[in-house]
């Protein structure tokens, strides 16, 4: 039997299989479909200090190999989801990731203050969310406010944090770096790539925010490249995602580089997507003599 448990940041996963944030809910849903207990982790949707109503509709568009969507992090908020989401989640024999989102510094920090004595296990901090301080500019896209965020949620956290870094960048690793500098324990990547999609007969936006994040397998060779750069100049663990349909797809961002991966538009077309995923990668091992998966992380051959 092959070993298939990781250890991402100092928290022990069974298996190196999480859900991305926004495509699993908090796991209710789900739970019908998948037994939460035999994933490595849940992540969570966004969480922000208060309530957010999101973007207006249309918010969600099929686009080829993938679909945009422009949902703008709606969530009830911190508070319902201590009362309601963390306990629900207990049940299950898995590891809990809370996504953090915020507008501002003191948002974040607010989120993963009221967190700090919570039952979960690792907070994932979304910084594709606008700064709302510096003009609207995703925290993602601009090393110092990156490393700023980071190191203002260190400040608060009591748990590991991951970075959840954005590809709409021109270099993934000066962003990578700045995240360690600022005192990452782990990161995730890539979140959605910009996109925009027009209707020809009406000639008008199909999402009513004009632009969305575009996730689906269209995406997963640029999420395998930017793994691999960033898994060359970082020495903290990297969780892949983007694009993520199969086990190989998943096995191919481990060989990049990542030390567990992310599943998440997959989840759409089949609620059983993770769960055949963890099943397909622990058949990979068997078939190929391969005693721990951690033997598969940045095995890519020149």
């Amino acid at each position: 039997m092959s070993r298939l448990s990781v250890n991402i940041a100092g928290v022990e996963w069974k298996n190196p299989v999480t859900v991305a944030s926004g495509t699993f809910g908090s796991g209710a849903e789900y739970s019908e479909f998948v037994d939460l207990s035999r994933l490595g982790a849940v992540t969570t949707k966004g969480v922000a200090n208060v309530p957010w109503p999101g973007n207006p509709t249309p918010r969600v568009a099929e686009v080829y190999g993938g679909m945009l969507n422009a949902v703008g992090l709606q969530n009830p908020g911190i508070d319902l989801f201590l009362e309601r989401d963390v306990p629900f989640l207990k049940q299950f024999d898995t590891r809990i990731i809370v996504n953090v989102c915020g507008h501002e510094k003191k948002e974040y920090a607010a989120v993963a203050e009221r967190l700090s004595d919570a039952p979960v296990d690792m907070l994932e901090v979304n910084i594709s969310c606008p700064n709302v301080t510096e003009g609207g500019i995703a925290f993602g896209t601009d090393p110092r406010s990156a490393e700023e965020i980071t190191r203002e949620v260190k400040r608060y956290a009591k748990q590991p944090v991951i970075m959840k870094l954005s590809p709409n960048v021109t270099d993934i690793t000066e962003i990578a770096r700045a995240v360690e500098s600022g005192g990452a324990d782990a990161v995730s990547l890539i979140n959605t790539i910009t996109g925009m999609k027009i209707d020809v007969e009406s000639r008008r936006f199909v999402l009513a925010n004009k632009t969305g994040g575009m996730s689906g397998p269209s995406i997963h060779p640029v999420a395998v490249r930017m793994v691999y750069q960033c898994a060359q100049v970082l020495r903290v663990p990297i969780i892949g995602m983007g694009g993520i349909m199969t086990a190989e797809d998943a096995i191919e961002l481990m060989l990049a580089g990542a030390a567990a991966v992310s599943v998440g538009t997959a989840n759409f077309v089949n609620p059983r997507a993770s769960l055949e995923i963890v099943e397909g990668i622990e058949a990979y091992l068997k078939r190929h003599g391969i005693s721990d998966v951690k033997e598969l992380v940045g095995a890519v051959r020149e």
